[in-house]
């Protein structure tokens, strides 16, 4: 069993419908999805609309962490989204980011793969994935970074954290309101 901290965001299109597709396309792997928030496109002056964001915790005894990388790419290709490697600030369908993953006994998996890097290796200078990722562990903690909660308090993050706006308004399930 493994379990995956994925960061999902869009900000081209129906945003919402994308994260929705996203959820539901994870299926029964699911644990727990973080609330919607919203945030300036990335990084700080990109162009494109604000992105809406969400983590989601999802496990499955089948999948290795390479196997979650796949599974982000299908959910990415399903929304309609073409990388362009040249163009890491370009806006997006959707964007599925694997930030980490832990086996069955809870430990960690780092690989430094250029394909897969475990753990993410910005996630914990990013206020849009901690943010909605404390939502659903409060205690989680970054591999090699420490506990999400104290992450949030250090620059640049606390910084970033007046632009991650939480959506209460909009929810994730296939007949949530928004």
């Amino acid at each position: 069993m493994t379990v995956a901290v994925l960061s999902l965001g869009s900000n081209l299109g129906d945003r919402l419908a994308h994260l929705r597709a996203a959820v539901a396309g994870l299926g029964d792997t699911v644990l727990v999805v973080s609330g919607v928030y919203e945030t300036a496109p990335w990084p700080p002056g990109a162009p494109g609309a604000p992105y809406l964001n969400a983590v989601v915790l999802a496990a499955d005894a089948g999948v290795d962490p390479r196997g979650w990388l796949e599974i982000a790419r299908t959910l990415e290709r399903a929304a309609g989204r073409v990388r362009d490697p040249g163009e890491r600030a370009a806006p997006r369908t959707l964007d599925v980011d694997v930030i980490s993953v832990t086996t069955d006994d809870g430990e960690p998996v780092t690989c430094d793969d250029p394909e897969l890097t475990l753990p993410h290796p910005r996630a914990h200078l990013r206020a849009f994935v901690l943010r909605p990722w404390i939502d659903i562990q409060p205690y989680a903690r970054l591999p090699g970074h420490g506990a999400v909660s104290d992450l949030l308090r250090s620059e640049p993050v606390a910084a970033d954290l007046g632009d991650v706006h939480p959506r209460g308004d909009l929810d994730l399930s296939a007949t949530g309101a928004g």
